[in-house]
């Protein structure tokens, strides 16, 4: 079964790519791959979340049905959890630009974005509490709301380690500002 969350819109390994490479303008899409830490938390989730379906099994043919729902139940919420993971990050369309977090997305249209712009400042090491320094994508909106996090930085779970790929994607979710903002 296919993922589309988990892949990119584009092939950054090819010498002639465009800046807006799409199809269909309105559709949400990732201008990135998800990074190796977030992908690998959600691969260990979703093993979590096998054992737990076995357990279920077992609990199933062996005692009551009931503790066997509620172990599945908390399989289910080990898979959402997971799915979510996979989901997080930065979602660009032709309507606006789309911050989805584990538990809430924030959705700017394009008539309210600023400016979108990469600055030099501390970041959160993989969104933890300890900062160090890095590089963050910055999104001001034109009613000057204060207090919004970084759309992306070079140290959360995308892009750890991966420099070259912030700037690409960085480099990309600025560009869709760039033609939105001024159409």
């Amino acid at each position: 079964m296919p993922l589309p969350f988990l892949t990119a819109d584009r092939d950054f390994d090819t010498a002639d790519d465009v800046p807006l490479p799409h199809d269909d303008r309105d559709r949400w899409r990732r201008p990135y791959r998800p990074g190796p830490w977030r992908v690998g938390a959600a691969a260990i989730l979703l093993l979590l979340a096998s054992f737990v379906l076995f357990a279920a099994v077992i609990i199933a043919a062996t005692a009551s049905v009931s503790s066997a729902g509620v172990v599945f139940a908390i399989a289910l919420v080990i898979i959402a959890c997971a799915l979510r993971l996979l989901r997080m990050g930065v979602w660009v369309s032709a309507r606006g630009l789309r911050q989805v977090g584990f538990f809430s997305t924030r959705t700017v249209p394009w008539e309210q974005v600023g400016s979108v712009r990469t600055v030099q400042q501390p970041v959160r090491l993989l969104g933890l509490p300890r900062t160090v320094q890095g590089q963050a994508l910055l999104l001001a909106r034109k009613d000057r709301t204060e207090g919004v996090p970084p759309l992306l930085t070079t140290h959360n779970a995308d892009f750890l380690g991966r420099e070259l790929a912030f700037d690409r994607a960085a480099d990309s979710v600025e560009a869709w500002a760039d033609e939105y903002r001024r159409g």
